[in-house]
């Protein structure tokens, strides 16, 4: 295979993983219908990018639906299929900022935005899933309506750092990864940690919240633990494949 048929078979593989999560999270209910969005970066400056079109449904979109965009090239928001103005300048600021983001998923569901909507959001460690993201969240306190300006974008990115993990206050959760895979592994098991905190909230009883050491070497074995999370995304294409989805078109 030459270069640029491996360039463009690498695309079509990034076009089907981000199309496969967009349909997963929908079967998830971790949708606002046809709001929230992912993208993944085509160009190792982050300058190119996937991301969906506004208004399509998780539920619907194929492969051949997600935009290639330009994050210089802001003449993407006039066109007819134009992404969302508040997905352009959050997405396209990540990639050009943050070279470890090269897949950033932004959704609101249910117990992750509970969580961001306490005056306390931090995820504290008191169970495995939990301690995965042991002083590994990086909160964004400073919410003020939709993010319309590069502005805002660069605001994000400097408060996510080098984190994978951005609780947007009073807003959702935010996910900046290596890969598709990673994102969608790491935005699955954010929201189980999520429910549980929540729901341990919900007794009102006293929490049993693990040492600071405990917690810091469970958050090491998770980052340890190989495979994982490209098993979770095969695993989801292939019952999706399995059932004739058709998100690969």
């Amino acid at each position: 295979m030459n270069e640029i048929n491996a360039v463009k078979a690498d695309r079509q593989a990034q076009r089907e993983e981000l199309a496969a999560s967009f349909r997963w999270f929908a079967r998830l209910n971790m949708h606002e219908g046809v709001a929230n969005h992912f993208s993944v970066a085509t160009s190792p400056d982050g300058r190119e990018f996937l991301m969906n079109p506004k208004m399509i449904h998780f539920s619907r979109v194929r492969a051949s639906d997600l935009l290639h965009l330009d994050a210089e090239d802001d003449s993407a928001l006039k066109r007819p299929d134009a992404p969302d103005p508040t997905a352009w300048y959050i997405h396209a600021r990540m990639h050009r900022l943050l070279p470890h983001a090269r897949c950033v998923m932004h959704l609101h569901p249910k117990h992750a935005t509970a969580l961001a909507s306490l005056a306390d959001s931090t995820m504290l460690p008191i169970d495995q899933n939990t301690m995965r993201f042991y002083n590994r969240v990086a909160v964004d306190e400073g919410y003020e309506g939709m993010a319309l300006s590069e502005d805002e974008g660069d605001r994000l990115a400097g408060l996510l750092g080098n984190r994978s993990i951005l609780l947007m206050g009073n807003h959702g959760v935010m996910v900046a990864a290596k890969s598709v895979a990673q994102a969608l592994d790491d935005m699955y098991y954010f929201e189980r940690a999520a429910e549980t905190l929540m729901t341990a909230y919900a007794t009102g009883r006293p929490l049993r919240v693990a040492g600071a050491k405990v917690a810091e070497d469970t958050a090491r074995q998770w980052e340890d633990y190989e495979g994982a999370a490209d098993a979770h995304l095969r695993e989801v294409m292939a019952i999706l494949d399995a059932e004739g989805a058709g998100y690969r078109a």
